[in-house]
């Protein structure tokens, strides 16, 4: 399925400069993971606290793209200079659900938003997410299909909390996004588990 992950290679390829410059200077990729971790906390921390004011919610589309580029830069660190390790990946998966959670659950305080369609949306992601990490474990990949995946929701999100901070979008439009990342989440999770499982057969037609 079409996914905004698809166009991971050439952000690298933006980026890759930059992350020359911080191996050079000594930054590693578990800190890069960490700081995007430990500051999308925060971010969520200060939305969630202000959130009876709309225009807080600039902070969703401002962060979400720099968290984008950290992982990028994370991950481009392990791969392209030798600092992959055990340690690494988990701190890579675990930092990136805590970071959804993080920055999905504040929208619950807007105004008339429905607490359960973003505990659904929330829950739905920790579960896609999972799915893609169930991947090695069955002998295929880590999947990162779509139609919503991180990248995916990250942009959704990023347009919804502008139209927040603008003053264009209210409860009505808010929960009607929410419903429709929830069905999307809900495919992205069966093709995460299809795609998986297809994989497998083609590795190992007898599997």
């Amino acid at each position: 399925m079409p996914s905004i992950y698809q166009l991971k290679p050439a952000f690298q390829n933006l980026l890759r400069p930059m992350v020359q410059r911080l191996y050079n200077n000594g930054v590693t990729a578990n800190q890069v993971t960490l700081l995007a971790g430990v500051v999308s906390v925060l971010v969520g921390a200060v939305i969630a606290w202000f959130a009876s004011h709309p225009w807080i919610f600039v902070l969703v589309p401002v962060w979400m793209f720099l968290r984008m580029a950290l992982n990028a830069v994370d991950g481009m660190l392990a791969r392209e200079f030798g600092q992959q390790s055990h340690l690494g990946a988990y701190l890579n998966e675990l930092c990136d659900i805590i970071a959804d959670v993080a920055l999905i659950l504040p929208f619950a305080l807007f105004a008339d938003t429905s607490l359960l369609l973003v505990l659904l949306v929330t829950l739905l992601a920790l579960f896609s997410e999972y799915a893609g990490v169930l991947g090695p474990m069955v002998g295929a990949s880590r999947r990162y299909d779509g139609p919503m995946g991180k990248s995916d929701r990250a942009f959704v999100f990023g347009v919804l909390a502008t139209g927040i901070a603008l003053g264009w979008l209210g409860a009505f439009w808010i929960n009607g996004v929410m419903a429709v990342v929830a069905a999307l989440l809900v495919y992205t999770l069966v093709n995460r588990v299809r795609h998986g499982l297809g994989q497998v057969k083609e590795n190992a037609p007898s599997a």
